[in-house]
Order: structure tokens, then sequence, then C-alpha cells
């Protein structure tokens, strides 16, 4: 996936996620793209790693830095929180610039922006951990491993939790295995 296709899917995600009741700040950015990228098989490109508040890609990071000065994105500051990201005229524009990808990978889209558009950040912090730990580790593994690892990693997020996020995140993945985004592993 090209520059500006992979600016299409991301701002298209954005838009979405905002359309489902998401804060739409960076973090939220980040944990649906994993989503997209690392279970719906999107090719976003980005490499991912396990980070403070869970995973996190710099090279996604330095796109959408790249995207603010392209004028694909636009920050709303939200004295005292932090800013909300915001698609553009111009990300429509190359929305259906390559309106032919974007339809590729529209369902998977809305797949990730239904399932994480509601969420808060310390919510989104736990599964996108819990969808790294399945697919990093054995994903056949149970249950009960995956959240005592997720727990072990990320000391503050309590075992109850962790075993919540992980149940979630299976769930999740069967949705996206047998629903309307084939593009599920």
């Amino acid at each position: 996936m090209d520059r500006f296709q992979r600016a299409a899917v991301l701002t298209c995600l954005i838009r979405e996620l905002r359309e489902h009741g998401s804060w739409c700040g960076e973090t939220h950015v980040q944990k649906a793209s994993l989503f997209l990228q690392e279970l719906l098989s999107v090719p976003l490109g980005f490499e991912f790693i396990l980070y403070k508040h869970g995973p996190f890609s710099f090279d996604l990071r330095d796109e959408l830095t790249s995207y603010r000065a392209d004028g694909f994105v636009e920050l709303e500051p939200q004295w005292p929180y932090g800013p909300r990201i915001n698609s553009t005229d111009q990300s429509a524009y190359v929305q259906r610039s390559f309106a032919k990808t974007v339809a590729q990978y529209e369902s998977c889209i809305e797949f990730v922006a239904e399932k994480l558009g509601s969420k808060g950040v310390a919510e989104l912090e736990r599964l996108a951990t819990a969808l790294f730990v399945t697919l990093h580790r054995n994903p056949n593994s149970p249950m009960q491993d995956r959240a005592e690892h997720l727990s072990r990693i990320k000391p503050h997020v309590s075992l109850d939790d962790a075993t919540v996020a992980v149940a979630c995140v299976d769930q999740i993945i069967a949705e996206a295995q047998t629903g309307s985004c084939t593009r599920a592993r």
C-alpha cells in the first residue's frame, strides 16, 4: 500500500471512529490501526512494539504528523485534555482519489470502528495488549495463560481486567472471522 492509499484508509478510519463515538485521539488511532493491520490483515505496513500503554507504532505517529502537514487531518484542541484528530476536506479528496482502496477495506474499517469507537484509552490499552499477546504468543493458548501474561507485562492491569480483555478480544476475533469483514486471519 502506498502513502496516499494508506492516507485514504487511515483518514476513513478516523472519520468512522468519530462516527462511532470515539474521542479519536492518537491512542484511539494507534489501537484501531493495530486491529486493522494485525487482526484484519489490512496492509498498512506499520511496525508495532509493546510500549508504555500497549502496542504502539512510531511509524504511525510520524505518518499522522505528515498528514497534518499535508492537510489530511487536523488537531482539535480540547482543553484541559489532549487534542482530537479530525479528517479534513483534503482527506475526503484523497479518499475519493483512492476509492477502490477504501472500498476494499471499508468493511474492515467499519468493523474496527464499531468494536473500538466507544472505548476509552484504558480499555483500548487492555484490548490492544490482549490482541498483541494473543497474536504473538500461541493464539491457541488458554485464555487464562494469556491474561496472566498480559497482567505480568502490564502490572497496572489487574488479572481480572486482563481476563476480561482477553475474552473480549477472543470474541472480536471470532466475529471478525465469521462476519462481513472476511480479511481476518
